[in-house]
């Protein structure tokens, strides 16, 4: 079973809630966390894991052969990324750094002077803790293809899963509504969608609440932070009544959060009060009923 936990805005909460979900699924089920926030991955400090290198992430881009080439320039144009610079009777240049590896310079040169090789984009570790399998991904600095490692971690993570005979994976996505998170929703058998009562992450809710119906993927609201503004909570509430969404969970707002960070320990650790929370969590999900 696949679960995503969304939402959206940053700083809801979604990986509180990912990490404490994992935790909590692993004391009764063979469980994996992914950790598909490529340009900022952090479930690993939030329960403690320490981190092994599994697989890099290589992304096609062209490679010049200038023996062969005539000076037309007709690579330059069809690049939308502007990695190709020409000058008339010069060899193009290209900028390794912008190219997102779509390959439309190879098929537009007419004389085969370019071909393929790859570079790195990404990395993916694994590691264990808590009875949690961890697969985390890593953009690499300065690159632009988040989406693409998150596809990869997605990929590699079915890999594990299947030799760990995972029951529950749980796909911990980025912040939006962008390339990365998509790749993190599909294929999943259940969103969890965490929010705040502040009007920007209502906006956001319904943004990526629209990917999960576009998707047709069974979906609730968890309100983190609620008790911040309550009478804020009425509007998500009516949000979600009107839409026929499910509320599956309420969290305080507590310093054991602070505490779960600094001492690097799930929440559902620091305080057993949360044990139950997200318990209950479990059970509204529908597809556990």
């Amino acid at each position: 079973m696949k679960i995503a936990v969304t939402g959206g805005k940053g700083g809801t909460g979604k990986s509180t809630v990912a990490t404490s979900l994992a935790v909590e699924f692993a004391r009764k089920k063979k469980t994996m966390l992914v950790d598909a926030d490529a340009e900022c991955p952090n479930d690993y400090l939030l329960i403690s894991i320490k981190l092994k290198k599994y697989s890099l992430v290589l992304q096609p881009i062209p490679k010049f052969d200038f023996s062969k080439c005539n000076k037309c320039g007709k690579c330059a144009p069809i690049c939308k990324q502007n990695a190709i610079v020409f000058v008339k009777d010069k060899f193009p240049a290209f900028v390794k750094d912008v190219c997102i590896g779509c390959k439309a310079c190879i098929v537009a040169c007419p004389n085969n002077a370019i071909s393929e090789t790859t570079k790195k984009i990404g990395t993916i570790y694994t590691g264990k803790n808590y009875n949690v399998d961890l697969v985390s991904s890593e953009l690499k600095l300065g690159e632009l293809a988040s989406g693409e490692v998150v596809s990869e971690v997605r990929k590699k993570a079915e890999e594990i899963s299947q030799k760990l005979k995972s029951e529950i994976i749980i796909i911990d996505s980025a912040a939006g509504i962008g390339c990365p998170v998509i790749a993190s929703l599909v294929g999943t058998d259940y969103i969890v969608a965490v929010t705040e009562p502040t009007p920007s992450a209502l906006h956001d809710l319904k943004r990526v609440l629209y990917l999960a119906q576009h998707f047709n993927i069974k979906h609730g609201i968890v309100i983190n932070k609620f008790d911040l503004a309550k009478n804020f909570c009425l509007k998500i509430e009516s949000f979600a009544k009107k839409n026929k969404i499910p509320i599956i969970g309420r969290i305080t707002y507590k310093k054991d959060f602070v505490d779960s960070t600094i001492k690097m320990k799930p929440v559902v650790e620091i305080n057993p009060e949360y044990k139950g929370i997200f318990q209950e969590i479990i059970k509204k999900m529908k597809f556990c009923n």
